[in-house]
């Protein structure tokens, strides 16, 4: 069970990393599945680097907590993606549902519980010994 769930932290981990650097180097191709269309450098500038610091980030930690087996490293993908459910839950809600709603909620519903799980399954370290 322990290593199937290392092997899903870190290939989804990867997967999030490569999606989020496509986000930086080619984002016009990045955002059509996403929904999203940007208006001006401005726009341009902040899917680069928002999407690109989400994605990074929370694969980073996916990749670096199932390496190390440090559990305490997924909550930061935990809050990332369980935050990021809420907003498009509240979405749901306010603005109405639309095709395809409900596989960007399960991934990051599953990468909350994988993360979790991850977080209680894996050993738990100094800040000292993940440096190291």
């Amino acid at each position: 069970m322990r290593l199937i769930l290392t092997a899903l932290l870190f290939v989804g981990g990867l997967f999030f990393i490569i999606n989020g650097l496509s986000f930086l180097a080619m984002p016009q191709s990045s955002v059509g599945s996403f929904g999203l269309d940007a208006v001006g450098a401005a726009g341009w500038s902040t899917i680069r680097a928002d999407m690109t610091a989400f994605f990074v980030v929370g694969g980073f930690c996916m990749v670096w907590g199932a390496w190390k087996r440090a559990g305490d490293m997924l909550l930061v993908p935990a809050a990332l993606f369980g935050i990021a459910f809420i907003g498009r839950l509240v979405s749901l809600i306010a603005d109405g549902g639309y095709e395809g709603a409900a596989m960007p909620m399960a991934i990051e519903a599953g990468v909350v519980l994988v993360s979790i799980m991850g977080n209680r399954l894996l050993p738990h370290h100094k800040v000292e010994e993940l440096t190291s």
